[in-house]
């Protein structure tokens, strides 16, 4: 069932709120609106370690950095239950990016990132999780 409520916001606002939807592609404000109260309900789940999460890790690390493939290896070899693939990509000669695709409980992703983080020649780490339903 689909509810209707108003909101009232300054000119401003919505002129920028136009041009944002018109940017993203769509087609009505209502649409917009609910994708924007989905993400961040999503994201407000997400912060409570407890919950079930689907995501990504994506790390770029320097793999002239001594026993560092070892050490990725084996931190991701402590949570082959959460870590469902991985994807290598070479940048350069010196510079490595890895993909990790992931699912679990949201604090343990987390600390995967973390372990990765902390890593000597790891450059930066960065997560995405997101949930099927809210």
């Amino acid at each position: 069932m689909i509810k209707r409520f108003s909101v009232s916001i300054e000119d401003t606002l919505l002129n920028k709120f136009d041009k944002y939807i018109e940017s993203k592609g769509y087609s009505t404000r209502s649409e917009a609106v609910r994708d924007m109260i989905r993400d961040a309900l999503i994201e407000e789940s997400i912060n409570y370690g407890e919950n079930d999460v689907f995501g990504t890790i994506t790390v770029i690390y320097d793999h002239e950095v001594k026993g560092i493939s070892e050490k990725i290896t084996h931190l991701q070899h402590g949570y082959f239950g959460e870590i469902r693939a991985a994807v290598h990509v070479h940048i350069d000669e010196k510079n490595c990016l890895e993909t990790l695709i992931v699912h679990g409980k949201a604090e343990i992703i987390k600390k995967i990132a973390n372990g990765l983080e902390s890593i000597k020649g790891v450059k930066n780490v960065k997560y995405n999780l997101t949930k099927v339903e809210i």
